[in-house]
C-alpha cells in the first residue's frame, strides 16, 4: 500500500498544505501559510485533535439529547472537521458550511472527500454576506470558526454581525465561536460585551493558563437566549485530555468589565498570535 504524501497548493488566501499523520492511517493536518487550520481523521471523524475543536465538540454534544439531528451552520470550512463530527454523532443533521476560500474548499473536497449522504452543503462565500441571505430561524446552532490566516476578520466581530447571527438562529438556538487572545484580553472582552448585548446567556471555555493571562490561546464563546447545561459542559471540559474551565455568570461579567459592544466602524481583527503560539511543534 502506498504511503500518503503531503499535498501543497496555492489557494485564494495563501498556500495550503495537507500533511498525513504518521500515527493515524487516514488522518491529515491542514495548514494555510504554516498556521494549523484543521485536523481530520477520515476513518474516525469523531476524533477531534485540536483543543478548541474538542471544546466545540463538547458543547455540540450537550446541546440536545445524544443522536438527535440538528440544523447547523458552520462559518469557516477548513478540512470540514466539525461538520464530519456532527454527521457522525448526529446522523440526519442538515448542515451548511460557508468558506470564503473557494480554492481551499475545492482542495479539501478533492483530497478528503465527504462520506456519501453526509447532509453537508458547501458554499464558497463570505460568511457575513452569506448570512444576510439566509431566512430567519434557519439553524439550531451557528458555529463561527473563521480565521483570515490566524486572525478573526474584523467584520465578524461587530454588534451588527452578532444580530445577524441571532436572526439566523431559532429562538432556542446557540451561537459558538472560536476566538483567540491574550491578557489583557481587549479583543475577548469586546466580544463578550458585543454578544451580551444580543444574547442573555453567555459562557466561555478556555484553558486555565489562558484565562489567567499566562499565554495566548483559544477561547470558545457560547451565546444563547436559553441556559445551556453548564454543569455537564464543565464536567466534560474538566475531564478532557486538555482540561479547560467554563466561565459564566458573575465571573464572566467581571472579565468583561467596562468593555463596550463593537460597532462596524470600530471593528478590528483579533490580535496577531505571537510566534509559535499555533506552531505545529
Amino acid at each position: 500500500m502506498n504511503e500518503p504524501i503531503p499535498v501543497s497548493r496555492a489557494v485564494d488566501q495563501g498556500t495550503a498544505k495537507l500533511m498525513p499523520d504518521v500515527d493515524r492511517e487516514r488522518a491529515w493536518l491542514l495548514t494555510v501559510d504554516g498556521a494549523p487550520q484543521s485536523y481530520v481523521d477520515l476513518d474516525e471523524p469523531t476524533h477531534l485533535e485540536f483543543e478548541y475543536a474538542r471544546r466545540l465538540g463538547h458543547v455540540l454534544d450537550t446541546l440536545a439529547e445524544p443522536g438527535r439531528a440538528l440544523d447547523v451552520v458552520h462559518l469557516g470550512g477548513g478540512a470540514l472537521t466539525l461538520p464530519r463530527y456532527v454527521a457522525a454523532t448526529r446522523p440526519g443533521s442538515r448542515q451548511d458550511v460557508v468558506e470564503a476560500d473557494r480554492a481551499l474548499l475545492d482542495l479539501v473536497v478533492e483530497q478528503l472527500p465527504l462520506p456519501a449522504g453526509a447532509g453537508i452543503a458547501l458554499h464558497a462565500a463570505d460568511a457575513r454576506a452569506w448570512l444576510a441571505g439566509v431566512p430567519d430561524g434557519r439553524a439550531d446552532v451557528l458555529v463561527a470558526d473563521v480565521f483570515g490566516g490566524s486572525r478573526v476578520p474584523a467584520h465578524l466581530t461587530s454588534l451588527a454581525y452578532a444580530r445577524e447571527a441571532e436572526r439566523v438562529l431559532r429562538a432556542d438556538g446557540v451561537y459558538l465561536a472560536n476566538l483567540a487572545d491574550a491578557a489583557p484580553f481587549a479583543f475577548l472582552r469586546s466580544q463578550l460585551a458585543t454578544f451580551a448585548a444580543v444574547f442573555e446567556e453567555l459562557a466561555l471555555i478556555a484553558e486555565p493558563a489562558v484565562l489567567r493571562g499566562r499565554r495566548f490561546g483559544n477561547a470558545v464563546l457560547v451565546a444563547s437566549h436559553r441556559p445551556v447545561d453548564i454543569a455537564a459542559l464543565a464536567r466534560r471540559t474538566a475531564a478532557d485530555v486538555f482540561p479547560a474551565r467554563v466561565e459564566h455568570g458573575a465571573a464572566l461579567r467581571e472579565l468583561t468589565g467596562d468593555a463596550r459592544p463593537v460597532r462596524d466602524e470600530d471593528a478590528v481583527p483579533s490580535p496577531e498570535p505571537p510566534d509559535g503560539a499555533f506552531g505545529i511543534g
